[in-house]
């Protein structure tokens, strides 16, 4: 179920991203739409509280400047988080350099998807399918709805039709579970 709901959404991606290349302005829009949230908690785990929002907004200028040298070998999802991830860093040694806070300047960021990237991006993806297969339905539904979609726990819980308590519950033992998986 998971890795055909991972692979709908990179069918989806490519399709965007091909009718992006072709002209269709619609088709970014959709891309942003679809993944501005993941890379917003992304960053926001990557300790970027205040300046999240143009952390996003220059992700995907990036991308989308780049969009040529997405060969589609991950998801564009861990495309654009590998680009995010990079925009941080970049940001932390400028203000390290400095020892001062300012806006991140786009044209500074590194986005060159290399070997290594792909290489543990392909293998942290496969590790989290692993540990997420092994988790029972209700908890890899929990799981799901808490990581990719960023549900609140209330939500969670009436999506999947049980309490708030629960859903916390069915949570934080998913996570538990995977990150045992993820130490083995």
């Amino acid at each position: 179920m998971i890795h055909a709901e991972l692979r709908d959404q990179t069918d989806a991606d490519v399709a965007c991203i091909a009718r992006w290349r072709a002209g269709e302005q619609q088709a970014a829009t959709e891309l942003v739409a679809r993944h501005a949230e993941a890379v917003a908690r992304f960053v926001a785990r990557l300790g970027v509280r205040t300046e999240s929002e143009s952390v996003v907004q220059d992700t995907f200028v990036r991308a989308f400047g780049a969009l040529d040298q997405f060969r589609g070998d991950s998801s564009f999802r861990t495309w654009l988080f590998t680009i995010a991830r990079r925009l941080v860093i970049d940001e932390h040694r400028r203000v390290g350099r400095r020892g001062v806070t300012e806006d991140l300047d786009v044209s500074h960021a590194v986005v060159e998807y290399d070997a290594l990237d792909e290489l543990i991006a392909d293998e942290t993806s496969r590790r989290v399918l692993e540990a997420m297969a092994r988790l029972s339905p209700m908890q890899r539904q929990v799981f799901m709805s808490r990581v990719q979609d960023g549900l609140s726990y209330r939500e969670i819980a009436d999506r999947v039709g049980t309490t708030e308590g629960a859903a916390r519950v069915h949570y934080h033992n998913a996570m538990r579970s995977v990150r045992e998986f993820l130490h083995e």
